[in-house]
């Protein structure tokens, strides 16, 4: 009897940290947070003794599994275009929206002799693939499209251009060799203030719009302690300095 009780104690002490109910949030988070994702999750379960179950993917492909009842308590979006739709659908808990990073897009090839930090190899047409998310489904990949359009080789490129599901698909093309370069997100290639592999164009911002990253508690989050928990931390200053180290803006 006396073990018994002692180990209903020991469940109830490892539920609580701080004195706050351990809970488990369920995130979706677009393609192009996956590394910072991965940087702040043992932090912030750490820092709240909340479990957080991330899933990564196109933003466009979370709004529909979304609106089919997947099983997310928080998303994280690669625009803000998608949970201010989710807000206006009901779909998210009002007054939970907030942009909780400013992305970047960069021109990347994994040879590192291959860009010059500039365009000038986009402009002069020498390759057989060109790497982009699908702009229909993915933020990058439609800010990837106007850059395209404001430098006029729209057309040129066309028959060039191999689409990824999402920004890490785009990204994993030019990685293996199978485009010689993409456009892909700043965060997956950069890390503490420079360009991590490979060589590149970081794209200027006036090229495409601004890429705001939004995130929203949906319905299902509504009364879960942890989800409000990853909220209130992505806001924080520890979240921030990692967001930061990734090449976003805040």
């Amino acid at each position: 009897m006396i073990k018994t009780v002692q180990r209903s104690l020991l469940g109830l002490a490892l539920l609580f940290t701080g004195g706050v109910a351990a809970d488990e949030v369920k995130v979706a988070v677009a393609a192009n947070f996956t590394a910072p994702m991965q940087a702040i999750a043992p932090a912030f379960e750490k820092a709240t003794g909340h479990k957080l179950v991330a899933s990564f993917g196109a933003t466009g492909q979370f709004y529909a599994q979304i609106n089919n009842g997947a099983p997310f308590d928080v998303f994280l979006s690669a625009d803000d275009l998608t949970p201010a739709r989710l807000e206006r659908e009901g779909a998210s808990v009002p007054g939970s929206r907030f942009t909780y990073a400013i992305g970047s897009l960069v021109l990347w090839s994994a040879d590192a002799s291959y860009l010059d930090g500039t365009d000038a190899a986009l402009k002069a047409g020498q390759f057989r693939h060109l790497s982009i998310a699908n702009p229909k489904a993915a933020p990058y990949g439609l800010a990837a499209m106007q850059v395209l359009d404001k430098l006029g080789l729209s057309e040129a490129v066309k028959a060039k251009l191999v689409e990824g599901q999402n920004i890490t698909q785009a990204h994993q093309f030019v990685s293996t060799g199978n485009a010689e370069l993409g456009f892909v997100a700043l965060s997956q290639v950069y890390k503490d203030g420079q360009v991590s592999s490979g060589s590149a164009w970081i794209v200027p911002d006036d090229m495409y719009d601004p890429i705001k990253q939004d995130a929203v508690i949906l319905k299902q989050g509504a009364n879960n302690p942890a989800a409000a928990a990853l909220v209130e931390y992505l806001k924080g200053p520890e979240a921030a300095k990692v967001i930061k180290s990734f090449g976003y803006k805040l």
